[in-house]
């Protein structure tokens, strides 16, 4: 009597319970649950049709479209793994992800098409070809190929340790790993987010974070689990983003700590009209306690930081409000809900150790690395069993996150152990120097990295955006953070850029800039 835990049973309740509730919005695109559903089932057909069978890889390069979603029903459902690649890549990058994964149908929005057509001839394990929009010689039409085939197709029955999917980490530094979830992992998510926030059919959430990034952390699926409706914005602008949330009466949202910035910089005339009650979660790289107190104060939505990794499907902690946290003054509480949190029920057993496996005091002030293991942790790295057993050790998977824990047993992560700063023997949390300087009311955006030094070995340099029409100088900045944290962790360089360069899921990328020259020494 037992059923495979599963996000497709989800479909199948959603199916019986919500099939006249809006399910999709795509610009002027609209569909019932009972009308998506047919639509994904056409497409299990169709890729049947097409010789997709169980453990088979279909990969998918593409925006928030509904296309793009309905990938996530129709590809799992029939037993295949769905491989959504990080559109903002390279040639290259397509290359090596789809013959790595070994996918036998590409699935590509019109926007990709050249794109996967220029290194074609270098994907000889693909099959299949499928524009989801858009034409091009010598691929399939999606629509066209949906409406050709009947909703109904045959059903395998799918196990729990069965691949969902395989997503691909960002590969800054090397070649990009794919992270294997499962079926198990992704229902284990989703049900321990349901447990932490509360979500109704009458939600309607707006997709600002990349359906490719972790399946959304795996939104893709926890709303259909709620009945909520699924409204898709295909590029992510602060105008847009404030015009569907007053148009489409959006109540939910996932951003990264850049999109929030955005959020929090956007000219009056453009936040006019939008409701107040507005809940969003932030991860991706520690968002700024300034910039959740704006957004909270300023616009009366209501802000939480949760924390994870692809590896772990993605989230292993959230930053829960507590009764006592209530009577703090908004500062004090954005300061607290800038640090990752507690283990969500459901996410298995979270511990910062430090070099000897042995777990650091809860004083706010002892470093040590994030590790985990439970239910969401990643089957393994796919085809890569060496990086999988330099990730996981002992039965526990390793961050590489740099955090500590407070009295209370929340843990705050104070960088990435590849990017704390060594300076004259004393470690600096760029993460911290980075928060103080997003306080003063000149700074958009900063990003700060260890730079050589020759008396102290490393020092911090800051790389700042400023607000638009403010100026700032640099001994200003850095006498902004001397008067604020201690000396020693104040920036020695100071460089104003016009952006920094980032991932597409919003993460600076501080390899980029250790790789710039000073530029400016002290000024």
């Amino acid at each position: 009597m037992e059923v495979a835990l599963s996000p497709m049973e989800f479909a199948r309740r959603a199916r019986r319970l919500y099939g006249d509730r809006e399910a999709v919005v795509d610009g002027d695109r609209r569909f019932t649950y009972t009308e998506f559903f047919e639509r994904c089932d056409r497409w299990s057909s169709a890729l049947q049709s097409l010789g997709v069978g169980c453990g088979d890889r279909v990969a998918y390069i593409a925006p928030n479209t509904h296309s793009h979603l309905e990938g996530y029903y129709a590809v799992p459902q029939i037993g295949a793994v769905l491989v959504p690649i990080n559109y903002r890549l390279l040639p290259e990058d397509f290359e090596y992800i789809i013959n790595h994964c070994g996918a036998k149908v590409i699935c590509a929005h019109a926007d990709y098409l050249e794109a996967i057509d220029s290194i074609r001839d270098q994907l000889a394990k693909v099959e299949h070809f499928v524009a989801l929009e858009g034409s091009r010689q010598g691929w399939l039409d999606y629509e066209t190929t949906l409406a050709s085939h009947d909703p109904a197709f045959e059903r395998p029955e799918i196990g729990e340790s069965d691949l969902i999917t395989i997503n691909y980490t960002s590969g800054t530094t090397a070649r990009p790993k794919g992270v294997m979830i499962t079926h198990r992992n992704a229902w284990v998510n989703i049900m321990g987010t349901l447990a932490h926030h509360h979500l109704t059919p009458a939600d309607r959430y707006l997709w600002t974070l990349p359906m490719f990034h972790a399946n959304g952390w795996t939104f893709t699926w926890i709303n259909t689990a709620r009945g909520m409706a699924h409204v898709c914005l295909r590029k992510v602008e602060p105008a847009l983003i404030f015009g569907l949330i007053r148009d489409e009466n959006i109540t939910m949202f996932c951003a990264a700590p850049t999109v929030l910035i955005g959020i929090a910089n956007a000219p009056e005339t453009m936040r006019s009209g939008t409701p107040s009650g507005v809940r969003l979660f932030t991860a991706g790289a520690p968002p700024a306690a300034a910039t959740i107190e704006v957004i909270e104060r300023d616009l009366g939505w209501e802000l939480t930081h949760v924390y994870g990794l692809t590896e772990t499907t993605p989230l292993i902690t959230f930053c829960e409000p507590r009764p006592e946290h209530r009577g703090l003054r908004p500062g004090e509480l954005a300061v607290i809900k800038a640090r990752q949190g507690v283990e969500l029920v459901s996410s298995g057993e979270l511990r910062v150790v430090d070099e000897d496996g042995n777990e650091v005091p809860r004083d706010g002030e002892t470093l040590g690395e994030i590790t985990v293991r439970g239910n969401v942790v990643m089957k393994g790295y796919y085809d890569d069993p060496e990086a999988t057993d330099a990730a996981i050790r002992d039965g526990w998977f390793h961050s590489g996150d740099a955090a500590v824990v407070h009295e209370d047993g929340y843990v705050e992560i104070r960088d990435r152990f590849k990017d704390v700063i060594i300076s004259g023997g004393e470690n600096i949390s760029s993460v911290e120097v980075e928060g103080c300087l997003l306080r003063h009311p000149a700074v958009q955006e900063v990003a700060v990295v260890g730079m050589p030094h020759d008396k102290w070995g490393e020092a911090p340099h800051a790389f700042v955006v400023l607000r638009e029409g403010a100026s700032a100088k640099a001994e200003e900045l850095r006498l902004f953070v001397r008067e604020n944290l201690a000396h020693f962790k104040a920036p020695q360089w100071v460089n104003f850029v016009d952006d920094l360069p980032k991932t597409a899921t919003g993460k600076v990328q501080k390899f980029v800039l250790r790789g710039r020259k000073a530029g400016i020494a002290r000024q």
